[in-house]
């Protein structure tokens, strides 16, 4: 046994690495863990100190979903309903975060992990990565936004493919249907996140927000809505520092220190 909390939290500069933390069960997701992963997401949204997250799994395994034999959390959780409600906060909280996050996946991620790997912004994963929609099988249908990610990522049919058979299929097979973003070797694959994480860090947050917003939301706009959209976003990044500081920095052929995002959703 051990008293480390199943969802560890780890700040190194502006980055913060959130980690499964339950190797004995693959990582498997429970109600208390969805309450912590909620309370996180939302302090990096509102504490101003992170620039980065990176979502990964202890143990060699990424995440095997919810898990469904948990009988923890029940007084907080006593209904399907109320519990839908929180794990759907998580998930929302994950998608619209202001900063850019990654998925740092090993071993396994199914279900409701996959989904929340594919919420993430990028996804780097090992090349004995393995992938599920493991939904059906449990004679479920997809939950934590699966069904709003898998189509606009994978095309209809194959989502479908993905979603109805809810087949394995391993890292090459999503990198080739843009699932996966990087495949990475084990020895390889923490020091490619930490300066992926560090790049994007080291990046100008009110643009890098306002860029991830645009990108989440094109995909249900016409070009009319996509360029009110981007119009207003520059208006934001043209009132924020960085842009002084970008322009400075060009001229005087250094690298750029931003500051913190502000305006976003303004």
């Amino acid at each position: 046994m051990t008293d480390e909390p199943a969802l560890l939290s780890h700040q190194n500069g502006a980055v913060r690495t959130l980690t499964f933390n339950r190797p004995d069960r693959k990582n498997a997701i429970t109600r208390a863990m969805w309450s912590a992963l909620r309370d996180e997401l939302r302090d990096v949204t509102y504490g101003g100190a992170v620039r980065a997250v990176v979502l990964t799994g202890a143990g060699g395994s990424f995440c095997s979903g919810a898990d469904i034999a948990d009988a923890s959390g029940m007084d907080e959780f006593p209904d399907p309903a109320t519990e839908i409600r929180a794990i759907n906060e998580a998930v929302l909280q994950l998608h619209e975060l202001p900063v850019p996050t990654i998925a740092k996946v090993r071993g396994v991620a199914v279900g409701a992990g996959w989904n929340l790997a594919l919420g993430c912004d990028f996804v780097v994963a090992t090349p004995d990565a393995k992938f599920c929609q493991i939904f059906t099988r449990r004679a479920l249908s997809p939950d934590c936004g699966g069904s709003w990610l898998l189509p606009k990522l994978v095309g209809l049919q194959q989502a479908k493919r993905l979603a109805m058979f809810a087949d394995t299929i391993d890292a090459a097979e999503a990198r080739s249907l843009g699932l996966v973003t990087w495949i990475q070797p084990e020895d390889a694959i923490d020091e490619f996140v930490a300066d992926a994480a560090a790049r994007l860090a080291a990046g100008p947050p009110t643009a890098l927000a306002q860029t991830k917003s645009l990108l989440n939301d094109g995909a249900d706009r016409t070009m009319r809505e996509a360029l009110l959209n981007e119009g207003h976003a520059q208006r934001i990044n043209l009132t924020c520092p960085d842009v002084i500081e970008a322009f400075a920095a060009f001229s005087e052929k250094r690298d750029p220190v931003y500051g913190t995002a502000r305006g976003v959703g303004a």
